[in-house]
């Protein structure tokens, strides 16, 4: 009985695993020209600070002063003359634009008209023409109210009128672009259900509108709150007026304008903030992911712990 003896050689040997592909070591890109332009940016930095730091300012007086009553008095006529210049603005631009959108032509060339007169001359120009019309008229009279205008034109009413007729303008441009954004057979399907053309705005074209008109009107807003210290010039005391008089009475103008801009950056910034969050929630309906809000990126970046892989949550 004989048994069969299966020899192995080396030709019966598996082969080793192949190797894998050689890692790629990736060499960063130097770019030399961003270290420069952040050199010469530091520098041309530091030599603006040295050259303030040269001249005769008496920096004890922005904080001395940064809280004074008038200053807040200011502060608070600033931000009321805002609101209700940009209010009289807003409401102005939707009539603007829904006339400038008829079919009617009168109505049509009475807001083109209207449009291109006020956003073709300065605002500063028509806060003078407002407050100087007592010249040319001795009393307003409108049938059932009649005034002298130097008691009916107030320094208030000719800075609202000046501001709050010039954003109109300017509000009926971005207003209509946000109406002109909204698909046209949304508006169609509206009608063939039974709306009018009020309530098809109100309900169905506006809300669409807002995610296109809030961003530009919050600019606006800003702008507003900066164009405020203009109406100095017609005798409203705001936040710059308080700023000129405090300086001349306390022998440092320069040091009450640099006050004045420290609170026009902090208002800013506020309204900045608030833009924001207005922004994300209109855009709930055209992004998928809304961005974070700045409290939700200090979460994640601050208090967030980075578990290792491999353990279960």
């Amino acid at each position: 009985m004989t048994a069969d003896i299966k020899k192995t050689g080396p030709e019966d040997v598996p082969p080793p695993p192949a190797a894998g592909p050689e890692a790629i070591r990736a060499i960063p890109v130097r770019h030399y020209g961003r270290y420069v332009t952040a050199i010469l940016a530091i520098a041309l930095f530091g030599l603006v600070v040295y050259a303030f730091s040269q001249g005769d300012i008496n920096w004890g007086a922005i904080p001395e002063y940064f809280f004074d009553d008038r200053i807040i008095e200011g502060v608070w006529k600033t931000l009321l003359l805002t609101v209700l210049s940009m209010a009289i603005g807003i409401v102005g631009g939707i009539l603007l634009a829904v006339m400038r959108l008829s079919k009617n032509p009168v109505t049509s060339s009475i807001a083109w008209f209207y449009i291109w007169f006020f956003r073709g001359t300065p605002v500063l120009v028509q806060l003078f023409v407002w407050f100087n019309l007592g010249l040319v008229f001795q009393y307003i009279n409108l049938g059932f109210y009649r005034d002298e205008w130097s008691d009916f034109m107030t320094p208030l009413l000719t800075a609202l009128l000046g501001l709050g007729l010039n954003e109109a303008a300017y509000m009926a441009e971005i207003c209509r672009a946000g109406l002109l954004s909204v698909d046209e057979g949304q508006t169609e399907a509206s009608h063939a259900l039974g709306m009018s053309h009020s309530k098809t705005l109100r309900r169905v074209v506006i809300p669409q509108a807002m995610r296109v008109i809030v961003p530009p009107t919050g600019n606006e807003v800003i702008n507003m709150l900066k164009t405020t210290s203009l109406v100095a010039v017609v005798q409203y005391s705001e936040l710059f007026r308080f700023a000129q008089n405090i300086g001349q009475s306390s022998g440092a103008p320069v040091e009450m304008y640099f006050l004045a801009a420290a609170w026009y950056l902090v208002m800013t910034s506020v309204l900045s903030v608030g833009q924001y969050y207005l922004e994300r929630y209109y855009a709930r309906g055209s992004s998928r992911t809304l961005p974070p809000t700045p409290l939700q990126k200090i979460r994640s970046t601050v208090f967030s712990v980075r578990r290792p892989k491999g353990v279960s949550a």
